[in-house]
């Protein structure tokens, strides 16, 4: 069975959710990138889709570049998580459905 690679919305849940675990002190890149499995580049392209869309934004700190979520940001990790979970129990009723047959 082909190993099913990670969509984009959940990507963007680990990214929100490493941002939020780090509170208002925020993360920096390599932490995120670390946390969430992603290469440097593909961690910086995620967190600036993230940034124009006001869900996390970034603040400097002595040469360091610190990312922090947003409530907007924490208010759509939660919808994501509600999302998620409701695919997840219409995955299982539909596995379990195919088993019965």
């Amino acid at each position: 069975m082909k190993k099913q690679y990670r969509t984009e919305l959940v990507i963007i849940s680990d990214i929100l959710h490493a941002t939020m675990d780090c509170g208002t002190s925020g993360t920096i890149i390599s932490s995120i990138a670390r946390r969430t499995n992603l290469s440097h580049n593909s961690a910086v392209e995620k967190c600036q889709k993230l940034i124009d869309s006001g869900l996390i934004e970034t603040k400097s700190e002595k040469k360091k570049r610190f990312f922090v979520i947003t409530e907007r940001g924490i208010e759509f990790f939660h919808q994501i998580q509600k999302f998620i979970e409701i695919v997840l129990e219409i995955n299982q009723t539909k596995q379990h459905a195919m088993e019965l047959n």
